[in-house]
């Protein structure tokens, strides 16, 4: 599967390495020029671009980016395309979002809004990016952590699974992707190793800040 990541800073740049592992082909872009971005594919062997040539590029596009730089990326590439979302609302770094701040809307849902026609689901942000790349384990282990998804498409949802068990994780659907605030930043599932029974229990018991 051909892979483009939106983003080349510690999300996009773990999540490459481990998808190229897997036997996935990857395009990492920026913000910048891609030249910027020279080193990577020596390092860890994938291609570099710019975002609209990784939309292009990707079967599935992952997007690792601030927040506030999704108002940047290339929405017509965007368009009918499987998008996974791995981006966080921090107020201290994207500012004073209201709608977010009042729980009022999940950050999926807002990118939804942005971008129409893109089949999104959320994923890869309720996890450290230290631990994504260190602490995958093989099926059926004990100790194997479980990860979040949400979204309203059902094959994007399938390659997500698919993703996360490739890269040693457990997957735990959270329902739409209107459910995606179950395991945002500050939730008690986020960024907390937990079994797939507990990551269960954990997002039905979540309440709405």
């Amino acid at each position: 599967m051909k892979i483009g990541i939106i983003g080349a800073g510690f999300v996009g740049r773990a999540i490459a390495k481990l998808a190229i592992k897997a036997g996935h082909e990857v395009m990492l872009s920026n913000s910048r020029d891609p030249r910027t971005l020279f080193s990577l594919k020596p390092m860890i062997g994938c291609e570099t671009g710019t975002a609209t040539e990784a939309a292009n590029f990707g079967e599935v596009v992952m997007i690792a980016v601030p927040l506030t730089a999704t108002e940047q990326l290339p929405a017509a590439e965007l368009r009918g395309k499987i998008v996974l979302d791995a981006v966080n609302y921090y107020p201290d770094r994207d500012g004073d979002i209201e709608e977010l701040l009042s729980g009022g809307i999940s950050t999926s849902e807002r990118l939804a809004r942005q971008f129409p026609g893109s089949r999104i689901t959320k994923a890869f942000n309720a996890i450290r990016m230290t631990d994504l790349e260190t602490q995958g384990l093989p099926p059926g282990d004990a100790n194997r952590q479980a990860l979040p998804l949400a979204g309203d498409d059902s094959e994007g949802k399938a390659i997500v699974t698919a993703l996360y068990d490739a890269f040693g994780f457990d997957a735990v659907d959270a329902g739409a992707l209107a459910e995606g605030w179950r395991f945002e930043r500050a939730t008690p599932a986020y960024c907390v190793a937990l079994s797939r029974e507990q990551l269960i229990r954990t997002l039905l018991e979540t309440t709405r800040r």
